[in-house]
């Protein structure tokens, strides 16, 4: 995508304004669109010369199939000046994105250059006459299997449009069943599914052990197991959601549980990241009020993260024109949650280090030193996985494998969760947070040492 952006910088914007519209397509058709469904949009009064709809992975034969009522349009223009409409420069069609630049190229050698009559283009139908409230169909099969996007192209900006269009795309399994699932997400169901088995068995393990360790359960492990909770429900809702989507092209309500459970989820997983990184529980039973102040930042901007994120997932860049800012938002929100998580971390691993010259403790705050650098830096590989790593593989993974995708993210998020669980789990004497009081001074001795002259421990 980066070479393909820079490509389009080099051309004039003023003099060819349908090309600042397909560097505007090239940008959100890297951004994944809700999956492909059996879906109604509605078109209000629109102008823009090429609308995108949404993306499709397609095996071998598979089909698109556009049903369009409730047409209807009028001139930007006043009522005094004549302007004749030309509907066969209208028109819905398919496009790789390995195609955006072959018609930015033919757009510049073609004169009255129209998108929908590029030949780079899978041109679904044209409109041959415009009747108001009149019913127009069209459908393909894809031969080629690729990844397309589904545009609607209109080379007379000058009208708006407005319509309600009907859109299925899926293909074809087992002869004759349709799969509405794009070509690389069909595995998203059984893969979602196993991984709901395994935080529910995550679940179940840790209530074992707070029960077997009830003396030393304190407040933050019941907001752990809240975390698994509500990680296991995101997980059976993603499942079913893929499932009927899949099997009939409908949700089925399955999104909405998706949501809200993904919504508490999301608010749990920062709030015990900085609980355990303000070390509250474990080093002392109170939060300082800068603590606070971080807690009720991140809190209240999970809220909105999740408000961008249903909005994103629910609408499309054909009905939302602000789609693209909502996914601006989306992506600031996500980072500065993520930088406002390593302050408590930092501020932890600080307070240690002072108090270890002060308090004559050097080896149990060396061991609780130990354990929040390794915290630290596990967040920190966790966030760059899940935000960088992964935008990375998605330019990389072909269509067929996005599933992968999703599996690393799931992966590596069990892989975090194992890890905070497990070293703050509640144990007697847990060896990260405590040490026998009869160690000795020797022990103390060269802990002290090995603090002072280590400067790996300052931030």
């Amino acid at each position: 995508m980066g070479t393909l952006n820079s490509f389009i910088t080099l051309y004039d914007y003023h003099h060819h304004p349908i090309l600042k519209l397909f560097g505007i397509l090239c940008i959100i058709s890297s951004i994944p669109v809700s999956v492909s469904e059996i879906r109604d949009t509605r078109i209000s009064d629109d102008s823009r010369p090429m609308i995108l709809f949404e993306q499709f992975g397609f095996a071998q034969d598979g089909h698109v199939s556009i049903s369009i009522k409730d047409l209807s349009w009028r001139s930007k223009h006043f009522q005094d000046i004549q302007l004749e409409l030309d509907p066969s420069s209208m028109g819905f069609f398919l496009v790789r994105e390995s195609s955006y630049s072959l018609i930015l190229n033919e757009s510049e050698y073609t004169d009255n250059f129209c998108v929908v009559s590029s030949h780079y283009v899978k041109l679904i139908f044209k409109f041959k006459k415009f009747v108001e409230s009149s019913t127009y169909n069209g459908s393909i099969t894809v031969k080629d299997p690729g990844e397309y996007s589904l545009v609607f192209g209109n080379c007379q900006p000058e009208f708006e449009i407005s319509m309600t269009v009907h859109t299925e795309m899926y293909n074809i399994v087992y002869g004759t069943t349709k799969d509405f699932l794009p070509a690389g997400q069909t595995p998203l169901p059984k893969l979602y599914f196993i991984f709901f088995v395994i935080y529910s068995g995550f679940f179940a393990v840790w209530v074992y052990i707070c029960i077997k360790q009830r003396l030393v359960v304190d407040k933050i492990h019941l907001i752990m197991a809240a975390l698994l909770v509500f990680k296991a429900l995101k997980m059976i809702c993603a499942a079913e959601e893929k499932l009927y989507v899949r099997r009939t092209g409908t949700s089925h309500g399955w999104d909405i549980a998706f949501y809200i459970f993904g919504f508490f989820k999301g608010i749990m997983l920062f709030t015990v990241i900085v609980l355990i990184g303000t070390g509250w529980s474990f080093l002392k039973p109170y939060l300082q009020e800068r603590e606070k102040k971080v807690l009720m930042t991140v809190i209240p901007l999970q809220v909105l993260e999740n408000i961008a994120s249903a909005v994103i997932g629910e609408t499309g860049p054909a009905t939302n024109k602000d789609w693209l800012t909502w996914n601006q938002i989306f992506l600031l929100i996500d980072i500065v949650c993520c930088f406002a998580v390593f302050f408590p971390i930092i501020w932890s691993i600080r307070n240690l280090r002072e108090a270890s010259k002060t308090d004559g403790k050097a080896a149990k705050n060396l061991e609780k030193l130990t354990l929040f650098k390794q915290f630290y830096v596990v967040v920190v590989e966790y966030i760059y996985f899940t935000r960088v790593v992964v935008f990375v593989l998605g330019g990389i993974i072909v269509y067929r494998f996005q599933w992968v995708i999703n599996a690393a993210v799931e992966g590596a998020s069990l892989a975090f969760y194992t890890f905070i669980f497990y070293n703050f789990q509640p144990i007697q004497k847990n060896p990260y947070l405590a040490i026998d009081d009869d160690e000795g001074h020797e022990q103390e001795a060269a802990a002290a040492q090995m603090l002072e002259e280590d400067d790996s421990f300052e931030l």
